[in-house]
């Protein structure tokens, strides 16, 4: 059942990152193979100006097995593994680099050192995660968020995930996007919490009149599939239709994006955004490719 067709970075997210060139990025805990890889293939796409954080005799060793020379690039050498997290942070605070990528290193550990308000790298909104979901290199985005970061987000915190979305959506071309707004049904229902959140989400869009279709709740099969939504009389222009799905909690999201990864070789592009810089936070074990469309996620979301 697991699929064995090769990841793919997707031209949609290149195509607009190459109109940003060679981006200051913290590669945080670097100096290991699938991290340097990808790094090194941003680097090809000229899509990032490199400084390395973490045991140079490591990083330097990675570059060598690749038969890269990154001579002409920054290293930092700290040797703890938990304590790249600060010297990316202190980075970006100064603006010495314009986004974060992380390396090997565990997201709770990179994510909490980021948030200290000591850095002020926290922006208007609410941080937030978007997956920008792909199968082919000419394929249309699927866009999931929240899946990675805000784990049972209030109606709150999902206008400014919405919000997020929508800024990002506008920047890969999409001028208005179709949000479905995702539950278990598409009926409004008591003993479905995020049904009622889904109305409520769906009556502020309006009433704030955000540059997106908003609507729910919606079940994820009349989200992406007019059939489905026909059979089950859903009439509105998101149905069927979606790009977006706003998901009710990071489980939904999270086992989405692993099942299009494992079962179907999608590339997920994964980026925080919602800050003054985009943060790359891949899982250690997403292909080069998959880290690769991230970064160029990260560029596109950039100031």
């Amino acid at each position: 059942m697991l699929s064995d067709k090769e990841i793919v970075c997707p031209n949609n997210l290149l195509d607009h990152a190459h109109k940003k060139k060679g981006v200051n990025a913290a590669i945080v805990n670097a100096g290991l193979p699938l991290p340097m890889l990808s790094v090194q293939d941003a680097v090809n796409e000229n899509l990032i100006t490199p400084i390395f954080i973490g045991d140079k005799k490591e990083i330097l060793k990675c570059a060598e097995d690749l038969k890269w020379d990154i001579s002409s690039y920054e290293i930092i050498h700290e040797p703890i593994e938990n304590n790249t997290a600060a010297i990316a942070a202190k980075l970006a605070s100064k603006d010495k680099v314009k986004i974060i990528v992380k390396g090997h290193i565990h997201t709770d550990v990179l994510m909490k050192e980021v948030l200290k308000r000591d850095y002020n790298l926290l922006g208007k909104t609410r941080l937030s995660h978007i997956w920008h979901m792909t199968n082919t290199k000419e394929d249309k985005p699927l866009i999931i968020t929240d899946g990675a970061l805000n784990v049972l987000p209030n109606i709150k915190t999902k206008m400014h995930i919405l919000r997020n979305v929508i800024d990002f959506s506008n920047r890969i071309g999409i001028e208005r996007p179709k949000v479905a707004v995702l539950s278990a049904t598409e009926e409004i229902l008591d003993s479905v919490p995020s049904s009622i959140d889904a109305d409520e989400i769906t009556k502020l869009a309006k009433q704030d009149d955000l540059n997106a279709d908003v609507f729910g709740p919606l079940a994820f099969d009349n989200s992406i599939s007019k059939k489905s939504a026909a059979i089950k009389g859903v009439k509105n222009i998101v149905a069927g239709e979606a790009d977006v799905l706003l998901v009710p909690s990071v489980e939904t999201g999270n086992s989405l994006v692993k099942m299009m990864i494992y079962f179907m070789g999608a590339c997920a592009a994964g980026v925080v955004v919602g800050g003054k810089v985009p943060i790359v936070i891949t899982s250690r074990s997403d292909e080069a490719q998959a880290r690769l469309a991230s970064i160029a996620a990260a560029v596109v979301a950039l100031d």
